[in-house]
């Protein structure tokens, strides 16, 4: 297809899909002429996914290029191609690695000749970075629960953050309030990795882990609330008529 029907296929218009094209996050289409070339199906798949990326978890062009680059090194690690998908795994060497140190400072002692060897400044010693509030006890239900993730995960740090919270509210919810949520959450990412089998391409595989994780959220929220409004009902609404009661006419 032309460039113009690969526009409509997908609903980005041709000046983005050239800059995609420019900044390697879309691979070229076969060449036709000097300035034409014919771009078939995998460029429909890339070219959605690269939009839900952008325009879906907001990412900038290049965390999605480093995103597209990182899932095609991974080669066939589903579990990486999963990770990196969702924000969990890091794209870059360096945050792989964790070794990457800022060039040491050096200055001249006073009296040295020019050109010999520099003494290092010692850097000041730093204090070990406080454990944010809620976070060991974020830790103790991700031990009860056995579960098997990464240390920088950043839900991790959502869940410290929220028991934090409950704790300054005086609430009576503290992480062991919240294992019946988290073993229905285990159920629910069940189902999640069992969509993901079957897909032997990367790209299909990182379009189905974005389908599984990022775009059935609202949905999985829309669902508990339509059954929170159906429990209430049944349970605090009355009146004897099925269980159709609004929280507004209860």
């Amino acid at each position: 297809m032309k460039v113009s029907e690969l526009s409509r296929r997908t609903g980005v218009q041709v000046p983005l899909i050239k800059h995609y094209l420019r900044q390697g996050l879309l691979h070229p289409g076969r060449a036709t002429a000097s300035n034409q070339a014919d771009y078939g199906e995998d460029h429909v798949h890339r070219l959605r996914f690269i939009r839900t990326l952008i325009g879906i978890r907001g990412l900038s062009i290049g965390a999605t290029k480093e995103i597209l680059d990182a899932i095609t090194a991974e080669q066939d690690d589903l579990h990486q191609v999963f990770g990196i998908v969702l924000g969990v795994r890091p794209t870059t060497l360096e945050e792989h690695t964790g070794t990457q140190q800022p060039p040491t400072k050096t200055k001249t002692m006073a009296g040295t000749e020019p050109g010999s060897e520099p003494m290092p400044t010692q850097a000041p010693t730093q204090a070990p970075a406080p454990v944010p509030a809620g976070l060991a006890d974020a830790r103790r239900l991700i031990a009860e629960m056995e579960w098997d993730v990464s240390p920088g995960n950043p839900a991790a740090h959502t869940l410290a953050e929220v028991l934090a919270a409950l704790g300054d509210l005086g609430a009576d919810i503290d992480w062991r309030g919240l294992l019946p949520y988290a073993r229905l959450a285990d159920s629910i990412a069940d189902v999640d990795v069992r969509q993901m089998h079957g897909e032997r391409d990367l790209l299909a595989q990182a379009e189905r882990a974005v389908l599984v994780s990022v775009l059935l959220e609202p949905a999985l929220l829309a669902l508990r609330r339509l059954a929170q409004e159906s429990k209430s009902a049944r349970h605090f609404g009355g009146g004897g008529n099925g269980g159709s009661t609004t929280p507004a006419a209860g």
